[in-house]
């Protein structure tokens, strides 16, 4: 078994979205920090109401997909068929653009802290214009492994492999996304398991977390995203009681075309996209599906 290590740190900045929300981003800072199958990652998370309030009015997207994890607060999502999800406290939204989406999401609490992550994962070319569909998952539909020195893994996507196994909530997608929540108490440590030839990254959003390999550790400061090298197996040790997300995902290895919210494989399928948004098109006239899980 090969050890995987840090390949690239993306320290996550502050930027904004939507109707001026705050929040912290490392994928997807530039087109050229992506990591295929995954083009961004966007960590919220404020107690002040104005950093949040004026969220995420409608809007357009075609060509990937969106998961947003909700670790605290509470955001209505509402499409343009008059469908209306509300995402709560460790709940995940996972949604699929495909052909067109049009929606909004606007939180539902005036004060009190607000925190969570929002993830694009590419579809590949064959799937770009494939029917919108959705998923919403409650925070009790989603897997916990429970670990024996007081730690966890909440298990959104994939299937967890350490000591023990878990399937998580979304599998059989075509890039096989790990999406993994992993809490390690303080001074413990957990190996993974993880297939030598997806692309992998760990984000810490609570306390450091040290990646060891050999007779190495190296720490990954929080809302950091560190890129991992190949390999088989990941090894995470804390000194602190940590929390880390652990995302990977099969490679794509096709081209990206990007403008905004719309992610194609050509120049001329974003002209494309802009022009159906502009003329009215972008969404088809099918209703949403309901992903299974």
């Amino acid at each position: 078994m090969t050890e995987r290590s840090i390949k690239q740190l993306i320290p996550a900045r502050q930027v904004s979205d939507g109707a001026g929300v705050k929040i912290q981003r490392s994928l997807g800072l530039t087109q050229q920090l992506r990591l295929d199958p995954f083009l961004m990652l966007d960590c919220f998370g404020s107690d002040q109401a104005s950093d949040y309030l004026a969220g995420f009015p409608a809007h357009p997207h075609r060509g990937f997909e969106t998961v947003t994890y909700m670790l605290h607060g509470h955001m209505l999502h509402e499409d343009h068929m008059g469908n209306k999800g509300h995402l709560k406290s460790g709940g995940v939204q996972w949604m699929t653009a495909g052909r067109g989406i049009i929606h909004s999401e606007m939180p539902q609490q005036e004060s009190g802290l607000m925190q969570g992550f929002q993830l694009w994962l590419n579809l590949p070319a064959t799937e770009k214009m494939k029917d919108a569909a959705y998923v919403d998952i409650a925070p009790q539909d989603i897997p916990v492994l429970k670990l024996a020195d007081g730690g966890q893994v909440k298990v959104i996507a994939g299937q967890f492999r350490s000591e023990q196994q878990l399937d998580g909530a979304i599998r059989g997608l075509s890039t096989d996304p790990q999406y993994y929540d992993v809490h390690i108490a303080a001074g413990q440590s957990i190996q993974i398991e993880l297939p030598d030839d997806y692309q992998a990254l760990v984000y810490p959003y609570e306390e450091a977390i040290s990646i060891v390999h050999g007779d190495t550790s190296d720490a990954v400061q929080p809302h950091h995203a560190a890129v991992l090298t190949a390999g088989s197996t990941l090894q995470l040790q804390a000194q602190q009681a940590s929390k880390v997300l652990v995302l990977a995902g099969k490679p794509i290895g096709e081209p990206v075309a990007q403008y905004g919210p719309f992610v194609m494989n050509s120049a001329e399928e974003i002209d494309q996209a802009i022009r159906d948004y502009q003329a009215g098109t972008l969404t088809g006239d099918k209703p949403l599906q309901s992903i299974q899980i």
